[in-house]
């Protein structure tokens, strides 16, 4: 589903917090006198002289060997065109934002005021001390070609303008799988191009290298076939002019097996699709509208195999597939450039990853488990955790083959393992989630719809298909907050309980039928579904909701007590806990209880530890126990530390398939190094922790609030674990993009308990 772009939320998504996406954050402790002389003067001063000794060294000393420069002169920005080097800035920002989080590489964003090809290409030169690497961006054709191919031969670092290379990759991956699909020779192929720019030239001399015979290739540009005879053509047009008699696109259709289009949206017609050859393949790659639209061109012809831009399609393709990757695998060897064959080796894994057989993680964030090699699967999704130990080290071992790298990989197992603990390969838990939510939307009861955040968190979840709203509310104050804050909600369903007294008494009844034997009357129970916890939580339990929110202005307690008294818990638990997500730069960490039990048993810590494997695998994940406490494996007596060794000791008969270990203090459950050197019979050790119980509530809470205020970790939750359907609690005062996270969580619980 293609997600609707406000203007205003953009403007505010750039605004909130600091300005902008991105900052630097010190990898050294800078917390004392010494720290600073070390990091500064006079300690900077060894490093330096190391330095000037042997200038490799400084992939030693300096971030330069994880550091690519982002570079624009902002001439050809998106479909902007060329608005300046200041106006270029966020979307340079943005991409050095996907080389961090998709590949782990950090990223200095330039934008340089000059046009003029020579002057910038000197500048850029200049920054080679600096840079382990630099990406061009939205520089425009056909300057672009020069800056790219003279900086190349003059600098020692990889160069790559992603404009050009990184759709010629991508696609000649989709090249290369949908001939096989149709069982067509690379060689004997009809080729169509339209458009002349930076990325049609790219892939058409990427196509060639692929194995395209040049003499069956036409290109179209504005004016129609670049033909030979046209006067005043420029060298690269010049490159790939025809003297075919063909004049128009529309006779250059006839007969072709491929058609690649980047030009313009919505020009190319039904009948020329049909005057194609059999079993034609259409990559129409403008964006954000193709060149025909997918449904249109699909109702066409059977035998069609079509790819697009766009992510609501199948076959999107998408650059992110390819530079973070390259880039990683690049730097990984010291790679003195981007080559022709590190190219090529990236478009094969790409192709070859996509006949492997899909694991369940993407199936599920995708929500579709039929994703198999074929005409609607011709290249991996984005959000595939594979694609980094795949790409990566093949790029860095054609950089070694083609001998343009300055160091090379001999252990490649240790190497993957190296790609993934840099990312966190489950980094990317929440993007799965909301993935997964698209693809079966659910309706969420909002108990709190009379606040601001919450009808800002309905209009984007609205809006981008993530969920069905439900608004709970004063009906005119809830359209006086829609009015006030100039939101789309046209088409969500608004409820004031107070306007069906009808309602409200069958509402009534149905919880004095649970309740009366519990200390309620029914004239209670009716007055409590005044209450909108209440009535949403039955509106959940009569299935006229699929899940609940709430929690946003109320104490946790107040929120989660109408919820147990309507929905209860699942038959087989006794109790519920409260997860939280850590979200980390050493990757996701799962915290429980934090919310919920005060002081449980060791009895009941047992039931924590099965409930929260239970969320843990809910993410996709497998659940690494850590027992905490004060102790480590009886090294301090008390209440608490003989609790949680019993717990400990009672999870693992519960449990015996499960990595469950403790007690032990949290700094020994999360360094493995440490275990190794002290606690060598750690069952932990090669077995990351990711999952930590909590003896008590009053540690769980203190330890997660303070991990996300001072430890820069994001905090998703709380996970209410335990419930007989879908309710979840928001964090009292929480932001809008934690509320909707909860409410994708929210809608995949009710996807899953659908299915059971």
């Amino acid at each position: 589903m293609a997600i609707k772009i406000r203007r205003q939320d953009a403007l505010n998504y750039h605004t909130q917090g600091s300005p902008g996406k991105i900052e630097v954050v010190p990898t050294k402790p800078l917390s004392s006198q010494l720290d600073l002389a070390l990091a500064y003067s006079p300690g900077v001063a060894e490093p330096c002289k190391e330095i000037e000794a042997d200038k490799e060294n400084v992939y030693k000393y300096t971030s330069k060997g994880n550091l690519v420069a982002v570079i624009s002169n902002g001439t050809a920005v998106l479909g902007l065109g060329n608005i300046g080097p200041e106006a270029s800035k966020p979307v340079m920002e943005g991409k050095g934002v996907l080389f961090k989080k998709f590949a782990g590489i950090d990223v200095f964003d330039i934008e340089i005021a000059e046009d003029d090809p020579k002057k910038l290409i000197h500048i850029i030169k200049s920054l080679e001390p600096t840079f382990g690497g630099v990406n061009l961006e939205d520089i425009k054709a056909p300057e672009c070609f020069e800056i790219e191919q003279t900086l190349k031969r003059e600098m020692k670092i990889p160069i790559m303008h992603d404009d050009q290379h990184g759709t010629a990759i991508i696609s000649g991956a989709a090249l290369i799988n949908a001939l096989e699909v149709v069982g067509k020779n690379i060689g004997d192929i009809k080729l169509l191009v339209n458009g002349a720019g930076a990325s049609a030239v790219s892939c058409t001399r990427f196509y060639i290298s692929l194995g395209v015979n040049p003499k069956n290739i036409v290109m179209c540009d504005r004016e129609g076939v670049i033909r030979k005879d046209r006067e005043k053509l420029d060298p690269i047009k010049e490159e790939f002019a025809t003297d075919q008699d063909l004049h128009t696109l529309t006779e250059a259709f006839v007969g072709a097996d491929v058609f690649l289009g980047l030009s313009s949206g919505n020009i190319v017609t039904p009948e020329q699709i049909l005057s194609m050859a059999e079993n034609p393949i259409v990559f129409a790659l403008a964006n954000p509208d193709p060149e025909i639209a997918y449904d249109l061109a699909m109702s066409t012809r059977e035998d069609l195999i079509m790819a697009t831009g766009r992510s609501d399609y199948p076959n999107q393709v998408n650059n992110v597939l390819g530079f973070p990757y390259i880039f990683r695998g690049a730097l990984d060897v010291r790679a003195t450039s981007i080559n022709e064959e590190m190219k090529m080796a990236a478009a094969k894994a790409i192709a070859a990853l996509a006949k492997e057989t899909v694991p369940d993680i993407v199936n599920r964030a995708y929500g579709d488990n039929k994703i198999t090699f074929g005409k609607t699967y011709l290249i991996p999704k984005p959000l595939d955790p594979r694609l980094i130990t795949t790409i990566a080290p093949a790029v860095a071992k054609a950089a070694m083959e083609s001998g343009v790298a300055k160091t090379v990989i001999t252990d490649w197992e240790a190497y993957n393992l190296e790609l993934q603990q840099r990312i966190g390969i489950d980094q990317r838990l929440m993007l799965r989630v909301v993935s997964r939510a698209k693809k079966d939307p659910k309706r969420v009861v909002f108990a709190e719809a009379d606040n601001s955040k919450i009808l800002k968190a309905a209009q984007l979840l609205w809006g981008e298909k993530v969920a069905v709203p439900i608004l709970l509310g004063n009906k005119e104050k809830i359209d006086q907050l829609i009015e006030e804050h100039n939101l789309d909600l046209s088409g969500v369903t608004i409820i004031d309980p107070y306007e069906d007294e009808a309602k409200l008494e069958h509402f009534g009844n149905i919880l004095y039928e649970k309740r009366k034997r519990k200390g309620l009357t029914q004239s209670e129970c009716i007055r409590l579904m005044k209450d909108r916890n209440y009535y949403g939580a039955m509106m959940v339990e009569l299935g006229q909701a699929d899940a609940l929110i709430s929690g946003l202005t109320k104490d946790y307690p107040k929120t989660i007590l109408p919820a147990l008294h309507v929905i209860g818990v699942r038959p087989d638990v006794n109790r519920v806990a409260g997860m939280y997500i850590m979200n980390t730069a050493k990757g996701p960490f799962f915290f429980s209880d934090t919310t919920v039990n005060v002081n449980p048993t060791a009895e009941e810590l047992v039931e924590i530890v099965g409930l929260t494997a239970d969320g843990v695998r809910f993410f996709d994940i497998e659940p690494k126990v850590a027992m905490l406490s004060y102790s480590n494996f009886g090294s301090a007596k008390g209440e608490i530390a003989s609790k949680t060794a019993k717990a400990t000791a009672l999870a693992k008969q519960r449990f015996p398939n499960m990595v469950i270990e403790g007690e032990m203090q949290a700094n020994v459950a999360v360094n493995e190094e440490l275990q190794k050197e002290t606690y060598p019979f750690s069952s932990l050790i090669g077995n990351k922790a990711n999952t930590l119980i909590f003896p008590d509530l009053s540690s769980g809470n203190i330890a997660y609030k303070l991990l996300s205020e001072l430890g820069n970790a994001e905090a998703i939750g709380p996970v209410l674990l335990g419930m007989n359907k879908p309710v979840h609690i928001l964090q009292l005062g929480s932001s809008i993009r934690e509320i909707i996270n909860m409410v994708a969580i929210a809608v995949v619980d009710a996807q899953t308990k659908n299915r059971t």
